[in-house]
């Protein structure tokens, strides 16, 4: 028997103060130096609504929620679907616009492809986070700076591995906490988008084989996924970060050198 994840709680952030949304892409670029434009991502109840999103495309074709996604920060397009634009239900259950039913728990597609048995297959679609089903009926990526999607319900930044630590440095300034995600291989959608619109939470993600041949991710990227609210107070602490000589490049001090001039430019006498 399915989960009824219809029932569960509505965890989508609902935050909508007024962002200065070219303002915030601009610090991050100021202060990270992004190559990849930072996007939004929002759920809307109704088709009508996500069609009402000022020059919204709609796809011609079939895809990868990957290759949607890709659309919006790799070609800074603003695209809305529904799960009948997606490839299949691994991708339309992840923003829930398919339900978690028994044949989507049961893994048996990814038997002998990504896992070697179809119990495998099965714990690796109980791992994934996904969005519940039953409210929402289309999907919207957009670039942040465009302010079409105000507010979107999360924000999405792709960043070397360098950015990214001191992004998460950024999100660490103020109010620090201890950041644990997991990484359910493939389908890591669920590690990023799926788990920061289920819980409203940042969250880190490895994007894995299919984000990188269908969705234009390269090599050397990670992606973040989290509400926007957040992005005011990573801005503020990479600012901090950086008039304390910690910023982006980090520039290499060399291994066989005397630590101590370097770290005394941030740590000063203590």
């Amino acid at each position: 028997m399915a989960e009824d994840a219809s029932a569960g709680p509505d965890v989508i952030s609902t935050d909508r103060d007024a962002l200065d949304w070219p303002g915030l892409v601009a610090d991050l670029n100021r202060l990270l130096r992004l190559r990849t434009t930072p996007i939004g991502m929002k759920l809307f109840e109704s088709v009508a609504e996500m069609e009402a999103i000022p020059r919204v495309r709609r796809p011609k074709s079939i895809h990868t929620t990957d290759q949607i996604v890709g659309q919006a920060c790799r070609n800074g397009w603003t695209v809305g679907i529904t799960a009948e634009d997606l490839v299949g239900a691994q991708c339309s259950t992840v923003i829930g616009l398919h339900p978690r039913d028994d044949d989507w728990l049961s893994g048996k597609n990814m038997a002998g492809v990504w896992y070697e048995t179809v119990e495998d297959s099965a714990e690796h679609q109980h791992a994934m986070d996904v969005v519940p089903y039953g409210r929402y009926e289309a999907m919207a990526v957009s670039p942040l700076a465009s302010g079409r999607l105000d507010p979107p319900d999360i924000a999405m930044i792709y960043a070397t591995p360098a950015q990214m630590i001191l992004f998460i440095n950024g999100l660490q300034w103020t109010g620090y906490r201890k950041l644990e995600w997991g990484c359910v291989g493939e389908s890591a959608c669920a590690d990023s988008w799926g788990r920061a619109l289920k819980t409203g939470e940042p969250s880190l993600s490895i994007p894995c084989f299919a984000e990188r041949r269908y969705g234009g991710v390269m090599e050397d990227e990670l992606l973040m996924a989290l509400p926007p609210h957040f992005l005011p107070g990573v801005v503020t602490g990479l600012d901090r970060l950086s008039r304390n000589g910690l910023r982006y490049p980090i520039a290499p001090y060399g291994v066989n050198n005397d630590a101590r001039a370097g770290m005394g430019v941030s740590y000063g006498d203590r």
